[in-house]
């Protein structure tokens, strides 16, 4: 694996982050860790500290906003039947829920007398309808009164179904997130399209989820309402509470974590912490978890199970546990999720096998592309993943059904911009939408082959071969004394982690291996994991170490899927590390969780 040191990995760099950190009263380490982020100075250090919901964008600033409430305002003032069309993947399901819940509280508060405003949702199925906005549907929703459909997580590229909508007499509102047509023309005829990539948006959070978009639009509308006196003597909805579902939605589309994206997160793990919501807690207990909810806590253990029911025959579930009322009818929807992830992860494991095994026989390839008849579309997305893991090269993984469709997903490494891609092999296709690091297809099976030569040749042109190679990205080096209790909880600070605010990597160049072991893997199979005690190197005549050697305190280290690597006690090694808190026996102590580790 290739180490990759940024900026502050350097002296200048290095030099500039510990100056940073002496004005702010930080530790130099976390100081070099800011400058490794791109933030050069107090005023960014604060903001990107201590994050405020002041610090959100106006969403006025939102092209097509404007219309977009207007036509919301009016459908709950006049009583209208409102349909929130989502999607049956995290953000899909969190947007919906999102809208629906905010929705039915605003329609409660409109002026006047009589019913409030009807707000239903509807979630495509997987298998039979796929992805988006299709006619059937809307031909379903006009049969039963709907006047407006609200998408979610869908809908910029549906130009023919917007279209039939309108002879139906249906108005739509779409909110997505998905990269757009390249000119406004080419864009759907909606009543009003809420997506930042749209042409001639200048909406400073471009890396919204579909979630965030759907929350930005909730905040225009309330203050829209607020203006008109609808909270005169009436409880005004608190959106604050809502940030559970975005940080959901947001985590497990694996969008940024930077800027506004930052902001709702940082206050929506909070709100995950401590949600009264019954489908929340629910989730939450299914999935054994109590205190503190991290954005690992949703990407591996929540997201999943929502994100399971996309294998369901009623794909709404996800929709309905989260807005549920009633703790028994939602631990009932949990437990339905956590049966079917359980089935997804069996079903993964053993496709990711069989797609590892593809891959490695299509030899010298930039673009890995594999499909099979006996695969289930519902899991394709990650293990498109894993061949990204295991292979670091752009992946589409497909599957063939009986009718000579292949549908699938793709997910990209550094560098290389999927949706681009795809577009420039867009003769192949019968539909395509993502965006840089994600994108699900359709094509005719007979045109797989095709494909694959396409985005190969693609791939050849975009991809230098050191592109291929793993690389480590490092923060900052860091001697072995400044590590300590005190570093590592300056270093949560810099939470939440994810995509474009990845846990910092330090590294150091000399250390001393104290003990060496090999921890067995639960998995049967595995190579088991490497646990270290590392120090600074003893002075000369002290080697091999002890444990209580008068240079510095040992730190605990372990590097999963690493264990029988060559490192003998007494060796010298050079490690790569982040900076972990592990709480033993009640009591905080330092643990380096290993990224590289050589001698």
């Amino acid at each position: 694996m290739r180490w990759s040191p940024g900026e502050a990995a350097t002296a200048a760099g290095a030099e500039q982050g510990s100056r940073l950190a002496a004005e702010l009263g930080l530790l130099p380490a976390m100081g070099r860790a800011l400058w490794a982020r791109g933030v050069r100075d107090a005023e960014a250090a604060h903001r990107f500290l201590e994050p405020r919901l002041e610090e959100l964008p106006d969403p006025f600033g939102l092209k097509g906003i404007d219309a977009a409430v207007a036509r919301v305002q009016r459908a709950l003032e006049t009583r209208e039947a409102v349909c929130v069309y989502g999607d049956y993947d995290v953000d899909g399901v969190t947007s919906t829920a999102l809208l629906v819940s905010v929705l039915r509280k605003l329609a409660a508060c409109a002026p006047g007398g009589g019913a409030p405003a009807r707000i239903d949702y509807y979630v495509p199925n997987r298998l039979i309808e796929g992805y988006g906005l299709n006619l059937a549907a809307m031909k379903r929703l006009a049969t039963r009164g709907t006047r407006l459909v609200v998408s979610a997580d869908c809908g910029v590229t549906a130009v023919a179904e917007i279209d039939g909508a309108a002879q139906l007499g249906l108005d739509v509102v779409v909110i997505d997130h998905h990269t757009s047509a390249q000119t406004a023309e080419a864009l759907p005829r909606a009543v009003a399209i809420l997506n930042p990539h749209q042409p001639g948006c200048a909406f400073p959070g471009r890396e919204l989820a579909a979630v965030g978009v759907a929350f930005h639009l909730l905040l225009a509308l309330r203050r829209r309402l607020r203006e008109a006196g609808w909270f005169v003597g009436r409880q005004e909805p608190n959106l604050r509470e809502q940030l559970d579902l975005v940080a959901l939605g947001t985590i497990a589309d694996v969008v940024p974590l930077t800027g506004p994206n930052r902001v709702l997160v940082h206050f929506g793990l909070r709100e995950l912490a401590r949600s009264a919501r019954p489908g929340v807690l629910a989730l939450k207990s299914v999935a054994q978890m109590a205190g503190e909810v991290s954005c690992s806590d949703v990407g591996f253990k929540l997201g999943p199970r929502l994100n399971a029911a996309g294998r369901l025959a009623d794909a709404s579930v996800g929709v309905r546990l989260l807005l549920s009322e009633d703790l028994a009818e939602a631990r009932g929807l949990a437990e339905q999720l956590d049966r079917a992830n359980a089935e997804r992860q069996e079903l993964q494991a053993r496709i990711a096998d069989e797609a590892v095994h593809k891959a490695a026989e299509l030899g010298d390839r930039r673009a890995l592309v594999v499909s099979s008849a006996g695969w289930h579309v519902g899991v394709v997305g990650i293990v498109a993943s894993r061949l990204v893991e295991r292979f670091h090269r752009p992946a589409l993984v497909l599957c063939e059904d009986e009718g000579g469709t292949s549908k699938g997903s793709g997910r990209s490494i550094e560098g290389f911009h999927l949706y681009d891609a795809l577009a420039s092999c867009a003769a192949h296709l019968t539909r395509f939408g993502g965006h840089r690091h994600a994108a699900g297809v359709t094509l005719r099976t007979s045109a797989v082959a095709q494909l694959a030569e396409a985005l190969e040749r693609v791939a050849r042109e975009r991809l230098a071969p050191d592109q291929l190679e793993p690389r480590l990205r490092i923060d900052s080096t860091v001697r072995a004394d400044e590590i300590d209790l005190g570093l590592a909880a300056q270093l949560r600070r810099l939470a939440p982690f994810g995509a474009g605010n990845p846990e910092p990597v330090f590294a150091c160049e000399e250390m001393e291996a104290l003990e060496v072991r090999t921890l067995p893997d639960r998995r049967a199979g595995g190579p088991g994991h490497l646990k270290l005690r590392l120090a600074a190197p003893a002075a000369p005549g002290w080697s091999p170490r002890v444990s209580d050697a008068p240079a510095g305190a040992p730190l605990d280290a372990i590097a999963f899927g690493m264990g029988g690597s060559p490192i003998a006690r007494g060796a010298r090694v050079r490690a790569a590390f982040q900076i972990g808190l592990d709480s033993y026996f009640g009591a905080d102590r330092v643990q380096l969780k290993l990224k590289d580790v050589t001698t």
